[in-house]
């Protein structure tokens, strides 16, 4: 079991970049690690820190000014090569949900995977929550995974996005694949019953 999603309304923390690959979510030097602890640390390490380890002061997760469990970034957010590690970084960090414009497959399924919401907006509706949040970084984003929809506190706007049925119920239910199959027990020996 893990942490129920269901409505997640928070400030955003904003990343206005396009082509995030997985070696630069989580570098893999990092990857030695077979549980999920401690990879938070190393999110977004080579553009966190600089060669002498001390943080890079203009990279938005040093700046204090933006805060929250969503990271907002541009197009094409999690390509190259599969890393499960890329999603639990993400998680580990403190991040709840990712919004973009597009994701990687690869990535979107190990997020769904590990309790981290990708949320896929329109170019359009991207562009206005990095406005919103460049004129107030404590702009409000709410997440409503029950009504599949995504709203900016500060205009009213909102946008529905799509997700896989079978990863929401995971999701709202804070099941893994097992965490399922364990929920619906009794209707799987009832199939077996009515079969043999």
């Amino acid at each position: 079991m893990t942490e129920k999603f269901i409505r997640l309304e928070t400030s955003v923390v904003p990343l206005p970049v396009e082509n995030v690959d997985t070696d630069q979510i989580i570098p893999a030097r990092f990857l030695k690690a077979t549980t999920r602890d401690g990879f938070g640390e190393n999110l977004f390490r080579d553009w966190r820190y600089d060669a002498n380890n001390q943080p890079v002061k203009s990279f938005v997760l040093n700046n204090h000014a933006y805060s929250g469990k969503i990271l907002v970034s541009g197009k094409n957010f999690g390509s190259g090569s599969s890393r499960e590690h890329a999603a639990w970084a993400i998680f580990d960090y403190g991040f709840r949900a990712v919004v973009s414009s597009f994701f990687a497959d690869i990535f979107k399924n190990n997020a769904l995977n590990n309790g981290l919401l990708p949320v896929q907006v329109s170019p359009d509706f991207l562009s206005k929550i990095f406005a919103e949040v460049e004129k107030n970084p404590n702009t409000n984003v709410c997440i409503d995974l029950e009504k599949q929809e995504i709203s900016l506190q500060s205009t009213g706007e909102k946008e529905s996005f799509e997700i896989n049925q079978y990863k929401k119920t995971c999701l709202l239910n804070g099941y893994d694949d097992i965490d399922y199959l364990l929920s619906i027990k009794d209707e799987i020996d009832e199939y077996e019953k009515n079969e043999y």
